[in-house]
């Protein structure tokens, strides 16, 4: 089933958007791999997870990794694809719309 076409403004911002689908495509992926993927920084990148997570769309998962130290790994949950899935197909919209198919509109 396609997803119905909507815009999501806290799927929108560039580091949210890529978040998402990486994590859509990956399924959980831990936040170094995030973090290097989209070459940012932990605080930036920390700050766009915590934003998707306090609106439901994913989950942080915190666990034990080499030497000690503590791993992040960030997954969406079932709103958080269908909100990705939702802006994805808005997006898709906006750009297949034909300019000449819209009474003359420019």
């Amino acid at each position: 089933m396609a997803a119905e076409a909507r815009f999501d403004e806290a799927v929108h911002g560039v580091v949210r958007l890529r978040v998402c689908g990486i994590l859509a495509r990956l399924g959980s992926t831990e936040f170094a791999l995030l973090r290097d993927t989209l070459g940012v920084s932990d605080p930036t990148l920390s700050k766009h997870l915590k934003q998707l997570e306090n609106a439901g769309y994913l989950i942080l998962v915190k666990g034990p990794g080499l030497g000690g130290r503590t791993r992040t790994w960030a997954e969406l949950t079932d709103a958080g694809r269908a909100a990705f899935d939702g802006h994805v197909a808005f997006l898709r919209e906006v750009i297949d719309t034909d300019p000449v198919a819209r009474d003359g509109e420019s």
